[in-house]
Order: structure tokens, then C-alpha cells, then sequence
């Protein structure tokens, strides 16, 4: 593993700003104050505009809102691409899309495309090897216990513990035969009508016995993991990836019932006059809401809230997959296009830290960051070293109130393969979007005075598109 350390912006200043919020903490440890937790909370097909503190008005998100009020909302950060497998890649690795490994959602039987592979190197192993407890609840996408897929199970890239979902299709039904334990199937009391739709060699379905809510599971083991660490005598720091499915519908169940937003209820949207679809969508939001409240109550109870980094984030844009009416919520907000466009709306996501005594309460930064910095951030908070091949930059100097000390990226990177293809860069304000990709035209929009793209100025500036034309030649 080749490593290179993180920005220089001094690991000993970073210490010292945290010895100093943790002053106040009797039960932290000068050895934790430099090794925070890590939590990292990703959301399935939520949108930019899908939260209150992000202009949402109709879906109901209060603890999210505390969660940007005390902490530190992002606005220009982005994820890794505009659907699933090859955002999380970006995330877990650390490179942008003309570099990582797992470039699409793959299918057929043999998974090797879409599995991270035993040469690359993830967040998780990065921290693993700094001597931190891992684990990884929920969704994971990047290895399958299926043809080509085996070397990218979770345990083999750096999780100690595992809980969840493996296969992208298995994780679109909430109400699923099994979920994972590490190696190991654990039966649930649904019972699944399956769908003729092959992915890695699973097929997906959908429930007609709905007993244990996968969600529902999830948020308690990620929270049972917390108990245990903050219990464990040794006083290990620990990363949880808590990957929700949530919002994304069950694409099978859609096909199969006309509804893919699966909730056990609507809670205190049941009375609304709107469609069961639409009910749905807004409730799952809310109840994944509500247990990222439960979790940092949780970290608070236990003590560690000072000590804990919290970190939420969505994987892509909103979905137009369930059967609901997405004109209703405006998931997008400002932005144009959803899930799978490289348009704003499909890959500019919300990004909130929350770090009591040590990021700058009711904060919002416009730094211009994306999924692949998870990897030098990760390992500028635990003191390490981290792949020097990598496209990633820490974002901690932001996150620890002096943005004066952050880097910031030349350029962002984007490539997308359905759908004829397409290719995105960001530079400065400047965003360049060319499809079909490699060949086709180049739009432009200067995002500063153009948030939602209405307007391309590639005929007016040639000599910029030439520019970002070449970077994506570069990148790819």
C-alpha cells in the first residue's frame, strides 16, 4: 500500500483544537480527544432538497435541522456519481470516476465489476490499520457472495463487523427473507413473491408476509454497535458506516403493486390527502429522521457525543422510482435533474457534520468537495496516512472552523455509462456537461449565476469548454 499523508494542515494544530473542545468532557482521554469516532450516515436517493434545513417544506426532518443547527451544513459537496454502486466505490476508495474500480451497477451473474477488488484500498482498512474498530450497517453494493463478487465482501475491505445487505436488488425490498450477519444469512418472517429480475444472480421481489422492517433493523444494530464500543474497556475508537436504504423505492414492488415506498406506517402523514405512494415517501424520510435522532441521543446518553464526528450524506439524487409524485416534494430543490442525470440534482448532495465542542455551531460552508474526500478526511481525524494514488483532499480543516487552512480541489470529476454515456467536471464555477460522453456536445453553465443549468454558454466561451473538454480526456 503506498501512502502519503494527508494535507499538511498540521495533524498537532488539529489535536490542540480538539484537546480544547474536549476540555470540558471528564470522560475523554487525551488518547481519544486525537481519535475521534467516526460516524458516517448515508442516505439512499435522498435529494438536495429533501430536508428542512435544505428547503424542504413539506417532509418533516427535525432532527436533521438540529443536526445542521449544531453543527455544519455543506452546500456545494457532492457524491461520488448519480447512482449506486459507483458513488459508494467513490466513497469507500477515495477516487473519482476515471479512477475506481466499480464504474457502473453491473448485471448478469458475474458481480467482478461491480466488487471492490483485494488491491483496493478503503476507508475502512485505512482506519482498521490506524487501529480503530469498524463496521458497516446496511446497504454495501461493492461485493457479493455470488461469481466475482467475494473479494469485495465487507470483511475483506476492512470492516470487523457487518450487518446488512450485500446485493443492490436484495436491498431495494424492506421487508426481505434474510439479511446478513458477517458470512452469514439470518433468517426475518417475511415471505417474498420474488420477480423475474436477475442482479448478481439474486432476484429481487417483493413481500406478501410484512413482519421485520429491514430499516428498522439496521438503526438498532448500528446503535447496538455504539453500546458495545463505548462499553469496551480497551476505550477503541470506532468508524460505523450506517448505509440506509432509505428513500429508495422497491423497484420490483413498483412493478409488482404500482407502490415501492415501503413502510410498516405513515405516520403523521396518514391523514393527508395525498396518494399512499406519496405518503410513503414522506414517511420513510421521516422515520429515517427520526433514528439519526435516536443515534445522537444515543451518543449524548453515553457521553461521547464531544467525542464523536457525525457525518450525513446521500448517495445520489432523488429517485422517480416508487410510484410517487416527486413534483410534490421538489426533492431536487434549485436544482435541475434527478437520480442518473450528471446534472446538478443528480449529483450535488446534502453533507452535515456535527461535532459538538469542536465544529462551529449553525455553520454553513459553500467549500466544493465530493464523496472521494471521505478518505483523506477520515484519515487526517484518526492521524494516519492514506493511499497516495488517491483523488482526495480533507475536509477537516473546514470541519474544525478554520477554512483559511483547506484545500480545494482544480477540478471534480464525473463519468456515467447508461444511457449512451455522459461525462461532468467542475471547475471553480464553471460546470461542463458532454454527452454523448467522449464525443458529444459540450454544455456550460456558470453555476455561481445559474444554479438549476437553464442557461448554456458553450457558444459563448469556447475557450472554457476546450478546457473542461480536456480535463475530462485527462480524467477519464
Amino acid at each position: 500500500m503506498r501512502l502519503a499523508s494527508v494535507f499538511p494542515f498540521s495533524f498537532a494544530l488539529l489535536t490542540s483544537l480538539i484537546l480544547i473542545g474536549f476540555a470540558t468532557s471528564p470522560s475523554a482521554s487525551a488518547a481519544d480527544a486525537k481519535r475521534p469516532n467516526i460516524v458516517f450516515i448515508l442516505a439512499d436517493d435522498l435529494g438536495y432538497g429533501d430536508l428542512g434545513c435544505y428547503g424542504q417544506e413539506l417532509i418533516q426532518t427535525p432532527r436533521l435541522d438540529q443536526m445542521a443547527a449544531e453543527g455544519m451544513r455543506f452546500t456545494d459537496f457532492y457524491a461520488g456519481n448519480t447512482v449506486c454502486a459507483p458513488s459508494r466505490s467513490v466513497l469507500m476508495t477515495g477516487m473519482h470516476m476515471g479512477h475506481t474500480h466499480v464504474r457502473g451497477n453491473a448485471g448478469g451473474p458475474d458481480m467482478s465489476k461491480q466488487s471492490l477488488r483485494d488491491e483496493d484500498v478503503t476507508v475502512a482498512e485505512v482506519l482498521q490499520s490506524a487501529g480503530y474498530a469498524t463496521a458497516l450497517c446496511g446497504k454495501w453494493g461493492l461485493g457479493d457472495d455470488a461469481m466475482g463478487g467475494r473479494e469485495g465482501l465487507p470483511r475483506k475491505q476492512g470492516f470487523d463487523h457487518f450487518y446488512g445487505y450485500l446485493n443492490q436488488v436484495h436491498a431495494h425490498n424492506y421487508y426481505p427473507e434474510f439479511l446478513w450477519r458477517n458470512e452469514t444469512k439470518v433468517a426475518l418472517r417475511n415471505e417474498v413473491q420474488r420477480r423475474d429480475r436477475s442482479y448478481g444472480g439474486f432476484t429481487g421481489g417483493q413481500a406478501t408476509k410484512r413482519v421485520d422492517y429491514s430499516h428498522d433493523l439496521i438503526a438498532n444494530e448500528a446503535m447496538g454497535f455504539i453500546r458495545d464500543k463505548a462499553a469496551d474497556s480497551e476505550a477503541k475508537p470506532f468508524f460505523l458506516y450506517l448505509s440506509l436504504t432509505i428513500p429508495h423505492a422497491n423497484n420490483e414492488g413498483t412493478g409488482m403493486s404500482g407502490n415501492g415506498q415501503e413502510v410498516p406506517d405513515h405516520g403523521i402523514y396518514a391523514d393527508k390527502d395525498w396518494s399512499d405512494q406519496d405518503k410513503g415517501q414522506a414517511a420513510m424520510i421521516t422515520r429515517m429522521d427520526s433514528d439519526l435522532g435516536r443515534i445522537l441521543d444515543l451518543l449524548k446518553e453515553l457521553q461521547i457525543d464531544e467525542q464523536t464526528v457525525v457525518m450525513f450524506s446521500s448517495d445520489n439524487g432523488p429517485h422517480n422510482e416508487g410510484g410517487h409524485n416527486p413534483k410534490k416534494f421538489d426533492p431536487a430543490g434549485p436544482l435541475r435533474g434527478m437520480k442518473r442525470a450528471l446534472t446538478e440534482g443528480g449529483i450535488r448532495v446534502p453533507l452535515i457534520v456535527r461535532w459538538p465542542g469542536t465544529t462551529p455551531p449553525g455553520t454553513v460552508s459553500d467549500h466544493v468537495g465530493y464523496f472521494g474526500d471521505l478518505m483523506a478526511t477520515t484519515a487526517e481525524l484518526a492521524g494516519t496516512d492514506f493511499p497516495e494514488d488517491t483523488d482526495s483532499i480533507s475536509l477537516a480543516p473546514t470541519i474544525v472552523g478554520k477554512p483559511q487552512a483547506q484545500q480545494t480541489h482544480d477540478y471534480l470529476y464525473w463519468e456515467f455509462y447508461e444511457q449512451g454515456g455522459r461525462q461532468a467536471v467542475r471547475r471553480g464555477d464553471w460546470k461542463a456537461i458532454r454527452q454523448p460522453w467522449m464525443t458529444g456536445p459540450t454544455q456550460l453553465y456558470d453555476l455561481k449565476a445559474d444554479i438549476g443549468e437553464t442557461t448554456n454558454l458553450a457558444s459563448d466561451h469556447p475557450e472554457i469548454v476546450k478546457e473542461l473538454e480536456t480535463l475530462m480526456e485527462k480524467a477519464h
